[in-house]
C-alpha cells in the first residue's frame, strides 16, 4: 500500500521489508512479537489508573441502580423462601410450571381473601379513629381524666400543636407528594411480584448457573454448602411469616376480650411489624398500648404485661422451636446483624440480616475455620 515510497518513509520502508520476510504461508501475519515489559513504570501506572477508574465507575453504577438491585435481591429472597413448597409439589410428580402456578395461586388466594375480608373492617375502623380524634382531644383537656392529667404533666397536646405549626409547610409538601409515593410503591410491588414469579420458575437454572462458576474440583462441596444456605433462607422466610400470623391472632384476641377499638387494624399492624426482627413486635406493642391508654389505666397496664409476656414467649419458645434449630444464630449476632442491615439497607436489610448472618457463619465454620486450624 502507499506505493511508491519516498525518502521520508525510510523507517517504514525498512519495516515493510522485514514484514515481507517474516510473512510465511503458515503465519501470513508473522509470529508474535516480544511481550511488553509488565514492570515498565508506564504500564504499571496505566494499569493502576485504569483499575481505579473502572472501580470508581462500578461503584457509581451500583449506587445509581441501588434501588433496583435491592428489589432484585428481595425478590430472590422471597423466591428462595417459596422454593420449599414448590420443591415439595415437584416431589409429588408435579411439573415445575404446575408447581409454581399452584403455589402462587394458593398464596394469591390466601392474601386476596384476607384483604377482601379485612379491608372493609380496616377502613371502617380507620374512619372511626378519625372521627374519635376530637373526643380524644377533649379528654386531653379534661383534667379529671387520666389522659388529661397526663397531658397537664407533660404538655403533650401543646408539643403536638407546636410541631404541626413548625412543620406545617413540610406536611403540606408531604401530602402533595403522597400520590407519587403510593404510585411508586405500587409499581415497585408489581415488579417485585413479577420478579419473584420469574425467580421461582427459573431457580433451578439460576442455581445450576451459579454452581458452574465454581471450579469443578470444588463444585461438590460448594453444592452442599449452597443448598444448606438455601434451606436456611427458605426455612427462615416461612418461619417469620408463621410467627407474624401468631402475633397478629393473639393480639386480635386480646383486644377483642377487652373491647379495645380498632382491634383488627391494630392486629394487622402488629403482624406486619413482627416481620421485622428484634424491634418489630415491640414497636407494635407500644402503639397498641398507647391506644389502650385512651380507655383506662388497668387495661393499659394489662396490655403492657401481655406484650412483655408475648415477647418472652416469642424469643424463648416460638423462635427457637420454629426457626432457631436451623438458623443457629446467637442473640448477640442477631442484634448486630439487624443493626448493620438496617443501617446499610433500611427495612430490607433488617429482614435479610439474620439469614445473611447465618450464611456467613456457615461459610466461616466450613471454609475459613478449618483452613485456619490447618495453617
Amino acid at each position: 500500500m502507499g506505493q511508491p515510497h519516498t525518502e521520508h518513509e525510510g523507517p517504514v520502508a525498512e519495516a515493510e521489508a522485514v514484514a515481507a520476510e517474516i510473512s510465511t504461508a503458515e503465519q501470513p501475519l508473522g509470529p508474535l512479537g516480544k511481550p511488553l515489559n509488565r514492570r515498565s513504570p508506564f504500564l504499571v501506572g496505566m494499569a493502576a489508573a485504569a483499575g481505579v477508574a473502572v472501580t470508581y465507575g462500578l461503584v457509581q453504577l451500583l449506587l445509581g441502580v441501588q434501588e433496583i438491585l435491592i428489589l432484585i435481591a428481595l425478590a430472590l429472597f422471597i423466591a428462595i423462601g417459596l422454593e420449599p413448597a414448590v420443591s415439595w409439589l415437584v416431589g409429588r410428580r408435579f411439573p415445575r410450571w404446575a408447581a409454581v402456578t399452584t403455589v402462587f395461586v394458593v398464596v394469591s388466594a390466601v392474601v386476596g381473601g384476607f384483604l377482601a375480608a379485612a379491608i372493609p373492617l380496616v377502613v371502617e375502623q380507620a374512619t372511626q379513629l378519625v372521627q374519635d380524634v376530637p373526643s380524644y382531644l377533649q379528654q386531653a383537656q379534661d383534667r379529671n381524666s387520666w389522659l388529661g392529667q397526663l397531658n397537664d404533666r407533660y404538655q403533650v397536646q401543646q408539643r403536638l400543636e407546636q410541631g404541626i405549626d413548625d412543620e406545617g409547610f413540610s406536611l403540606v409538601g408531604g401530602l402533595l407528594g403522597a400520590g407519587q409515593v403510593v404510585f411508586g410503591a405500587l409499581i415497585s410491588l408489581l415488579f417485585l411480584v413479577v420478579l419473584t414469579v420469574y425467580f421461582v420458575a427459573e431457580l433451578p437454572r439460576i442455581r445450576a448457573a451459579g454452581y458452574r462458576l465454581v471450579p469443578a474440583s470444588r463444585r461438590p462441596r460448594a453444592i452442599l454448602i449452597g443448598d444448606e444456605i438455601f434451606a436456611k433462607v427458605g426455612h427462615y422466610v416461612s418461619g417469620i411469616m408463621l410467627i407474624a400470623v401468631i402475633a397478629g391472632v393473639l393480639t386480635y384476641a386480646w383486644l377483642l376480650i377487652f373491647g379495645v377499638p380498632y382491634a383488627l387494624l391494630l392486629a394487622i399492624m402488629v403482624a406486619v411489624l413482627d416481620l421485622i426482627p428484634v424491634i418489630g413486635s415491640t414497636t407494635g406493642g407500644v402503639v397498641v398500648c398507647l391506644v389502650t391508654l385512651t380507655m383506662s389505666l388497668p387495661i393499659f397496664l394489662a396490655t403492657i404485661v401481655f406484650f412483655i409476656v408475648y415477647r418472652l414467649v416469642e424469643d424463648y419458645v416460638l423462635i427457637p422451636r420454629i426457626i432457631g434449630g436451623i438458623m443457629k444464630v446467637s442473640a448477640l449476632v442477631t442484634v448486630v446483624a439487624v443493626l448493620l442491615g438496617g443501617t446499610l439497607l433500611g427495612v430490607v436489610g433488617i429482614l435479610v440480616a439474620i439469614p445473611a448472618a447465618a450464611a456467613l457463619l456457615l461459610l466461616a465454620q466450613e471454609v475459613l475455620v478449618p483452613r485456619l486450624d490447618q495453617a
